[in-house]
């Protein structure tokens, strides 16, 4: 599967910045008050010179190498031979570390000493065993970041959601179609599996600014701060994204489960709270009406027929800010629908991309 390039980015940035950091902190912890007891000497300007460039290189590696990892090997496999391959991975990282750092000190500063005298110099395996506790360290910080989304653990940290505040944001729920009947046939452990590949490839929507808020069975909820939603259609080009994503992979969906998974999907927007809730499991949440009235929209597309609805409300924000739509959109109108739990009824537009081929014939 290929990896969104705003996700391997970020990923990537992030690596740079643990690993560049680490050495920063070893630096300072071996260069003040301290004396070097190996061959190499290093005073605090030259382990910072080396720290600003071994910390990118490594970061780079481990970055992509994760990535990588992710993608191709991570629940690809049996438990016991991801360890292997997790073990193989280290050996790796260290080899890679040794070279990484004696060519970095070579550029600075020269050394008659052999490569191998290097990596076995005094002291060394103190500075091996460290980094690997920091791979160890920065892989469980992105598995806790990658379960509350996204950019959240580091608001999380500075508190930004210790309080409720209010935020505009867009809502999406999505839903798989037939779901119950899939179930049925599929029996649970392949069902299970389909909603994961699904759930995998619904990574095209972070190309356009979407949160993952949850999952909730087989239905995942996205959600935008208003401004990057309506901004060049994000919300509803990210919705065509996942839809071709599924259809670009249909050839594998329909060998493996002998079905191309369809999933219909509804959107609302307005003012709701965001904050964080439990004591011994921590989650970011968010209340609000708009939540529920997306919910109630996304219920509606069968009984419209219909696999993307949004209400008028949002129509009209993105009319307001898209005067050159990033894609072709028919608006239709499907009238005023009574939304359970509400007083008031809702106006529902059906959202659908217009083909070349129709474009052509309404001129």
């Amino acid at each position: 599967m290929k990896i969104n390039k705003k996700y391997r980015n970020n990923a990537i940035r992030d690596y740079i910045v643990g690993w560049t950091m680490a050495f920063i902190f070893l630096s300072v912890v071996r260069g003040i008050g301290t004396e070097e007891l190996g061959t190499l000497k290093f005073d605090i300007k030259a382990s910072f010179l080396i720290s600003f460039t071994l910390g990118p290189i490594l970061g780079f590696f481990a970055g992509i190498s994760e990535l990588y990892m992710e993608d191709t090997i991570y629940k690809k496999v049996s438990i016991g031979k991801f360890l292997l391959i997790r073990i193989g991975y280290g050996l790796l990282f260290l080899v890679f570390l040794v070279l990484a750092a004696y060519s970095v000190y070579q550029f600075y500063f020269g050394t008659q000493q052999s490569i191998f005298d290097f990596a076995l110099d005094t002291g060394s395996f103190v500075i091996y065993s460290y980094v690997i506790f920091v791979d160890i360290f920065l892989n469980i910080l992105r598995q806790i970041n990658l379960m509350l989304g996204y950019g959240n653990l580091s608001k999380l940290l500075r508190g930004k959601f210790y309080t409720p505040r209010e935020e505009e944001r867009i809502f999406m729920f999505l839903d798989l179609q037939s779901s119950t009947q899939l179930a049925e046939q599929l029996g649970n452990i392949t069902y299970s599996l389909l909603i994961q590949d699904c759930f995998n490839d619904l990574s095209a929507v972070i190309e356009y600014e979407a949160e993952i808020y949850q999952y909730v069975g087989d239905e995942a909820v996205l959600t935008w701060p208003l401004l990057k939603g309506i901004k060049k259609q994000n919300c509803i080009r990210a919705f065509y994204a996942f839809k071709k994503q599924i259809e670009t992979r249909a050839g594998h969906y329909q060998q493996r489960y002998g079905t191309k998974p369809n999933f219909k999907a509804g959107m609302h927007y307005g003012r709701v709270t965001v904050t964080e809730i439990g004591k011994y499991k921590i989650e970011i949440a968010f209340h609000g009406d708009a939540i529920n009235t997306a919910a109630r929209i996304q219920g509606q597309c069968n009984a419209l027929n219909a696999e993307l609805l949004i209400s008028k409300k949002l129509k009209s924000k993105l009319d307001n800010v898209q005067r050159k739509p990033q894609i072709p959109i028919d608006y239709t109108s499907r009238g005023m629908v009574s939304l359970k739990g509400k007083k008031k009824e809702v106006e529902i537009y059906a959202v659908q991309q217009l083909e070349p081929s129709y474009l052509s014939a309404k001129n």
